[in-house]
């Protein structure tokens, strides 16, 4: 009989569940969308226990459409969206209220007293990361300041925090483990970058009780068997797990110092292997760990635009110019050029290297001879635009240039995107056969901890190159529309 290995991937807007064979090919998978819940403007929320029927749901049909008995599973990998947090009952594992995801932006006012406190320059050198509402920390910290009696049963004990892959384990597990990986830890503004710890002075200043957080491990070891579940069998090692940027870093193979990649899913996030070195950034980029193997630690440096995949559906539900988010792409090839118009997708706020919390989208350049097909052309330049403002700040960063750069996620299938992508940054652009990376790095990770893939070299010869997308555009016309997006952007 074969054996697979299974990656669960949450996702921010739903979870897919894939199947993996020894030769790393992408036997089966299944999805499961959950409800986005917007109490207020800026408030981004889901459900927990909507996530955990996602999981059941996605992993049944991925089983399912490959005819796979769950016991050739030999390990479970689990990536997620990363700074999304939970609290939970341990006695049973009810959610105490809805997890409050990366997206959410209702801690800026917290965050922006502490940098005017003078905090920041103490937090990024404990933590690699700004204070932002991005990260988990003042997440936690605002649930358990406004869910009525959440602090006081924190502080007893009673209760469990964690990112989606802590709750992920301690529900595979049958509330038997948690724990949380040092990638996903390393995005909470809780844990020490350098000791891989929960720092007791930073849980002071967020006032986050250390009984309420997981055992921080490494990224590819058995933490746990499965246990109690009606959808796979008991017994199978939970052996993976880290959160969706660093997942796909490594599913790229992205093992070496330098090598870098961007992942174009609901955000778009780029990420370059650091090594050994933990790389403070003058661009206000992240500092953040890759992943943990055995006793080596392998960081990155980071940059984060909030919406990338997320813009293409906004003209698809919002709008209402395309019906479904393929359509874009022979739409916005229609027009030669976006005829002037800009779109900064800041629907969320700006992210790196901006960090603006309270700026919002704009449309620019609009005249009477615009059309749906301009924006949506402006609105692919400015997914890529965004990424060219993240690369320049890493080049600074890292003092070399990025001469190529793999990329993955759902939007990484568009054609137009990535010559787009490759023209404005003047770098070659690499697609993989394989664009579930996140996914891929996640069961790499799992399979590694249980024997399924003896080592690196291992995965290594396993990745497949799909296609090159190589700069064919004139200087002059990057630089006039560097520019452009430069005005829109300090006008937003």
């Amino acid at each position: 009989m074969s054996s697979y290995v299974l990656t669960i991937d949450n996702g921010t807007t739903g979870t897919t569940c894939l199947l993996f064979n020894q030769d790393m090919h992408l036997v089966a998978k299944g999805y499961q969308e959950f409800n986005q819940i917007y109490p207020r403007p800026g408030w981004v929320e889901h459900n927990l226990t909507h996530i955990w029927s996602s999981v059941r749901a996605s992993v049944e049909e991925a089983l399912r459409n490959g005819n796979v008995d769950p016991a050739a599973i030999v390990a479970i990998g689990i990536t997620n969206q990363r700074e999304t947090v939970g609290i939970w009952e341990r006695n049973g594992g009810a959610p105490m209220a809805n997890a409050i995801v990366w997206q959410d932006r209702r801690t800026a006012d917290r965050c922006a007293q502490l940098v005017s406190d003078g905090k920041e320059p103490w937090v990024t050198d404990k933590t690699g990361l700004l204070l932002d509402p991005y990260f988990s920390g003042t997440k936690i910290e605002w649930m358990l300041d406004n869910h009525e009696g959440l602090r006081e049963r924190a502080a007893t004990g009673e209760l469990a925090a964690g990112t989606i892959d802590t709750f992920l384990v301690w529900r595979l597990s049958g509330g038997k483990a948690h724990v949380t990986d040092a990638s996903n830890a390393s995005r909470t503004l809780l844990c020490n970058i350098k000791t891989l710890q929960w720092d007791d002075e930073l849980l002071e200043l967020f006032n986050v009780p250390k009984e309420l957080l997981p055992e921080i491990r490494g990224c590819s070891e058995t933490y746990a068997l499965t246990e109690g579940l009606n959808f796979l069998p008991d017994g199978i090692p939970i052996a993976g797990i880290a959160g969706d940027q660093q997942a796909a870093l490594f599913g790229q193979c992205c093992f070496e110092e330098g090598e870098a990649k961007c992942t174009f899913g609901t955000g778009a996030f780029m990420l370059t292997n650091t090594g050994s070195r933990i790389v403070k950034s003058r661009n206000r980029l992240l500092t953040t760990v890759a992943w943990k193997i055995g006793d080596e630690v392998t960081y990155a440096i980071e940059g984060s635009s909030f919406i990338a995949g997320a813009a293409v559906q906004w003209l698809r539900d919002g709008l209402r110019i395309i019906d479904s988010a393929p359509d874009i792409e022979p739409l916005a090839a229609s027009v030669e050029d976006s005829g002037g118009v800009v779109v900064v997708p800041a629907f969320v706020g700006l992210g790196a290297p901006h960090w603006r919390p309270e700026a919002r989208a704009s449309i620019s350049g609009i005249t009477r001879g615009t059309t749906r097909a301009h924006i949506a052309r402006a609105t692919l330049e400015g997914i890529a635009l965004q990424i060219c403002d993240l690369a320049n700040a890493m080049k600074q960063d890292m003092g070399t240039d990025i001469t190529a750069l793999k990329v993955d996620g759902g939007a990484a299938v568009n054609d137009l995107l990535m010559q787009m992508q490759a023209n404005y940054l003047n770098a070659r652009v690499v697609r993989p056969k394989v664009v579930e990376t996140t996914a891929l790095g996640a069961a790499a990770l799992a399979g590694l901890a249980v024997g399924f893939w003896k080592d690196l070299d291992d995965i290594r010869k396993s990745w497949n190159k799909d296609r090159d997308f190589d700069p064919v555009m004139d200087e002059a016309d990057r630089a006039e529309i560097l520019a452009r997006w430069n005005t829109a952007v300090e006008k937003t």
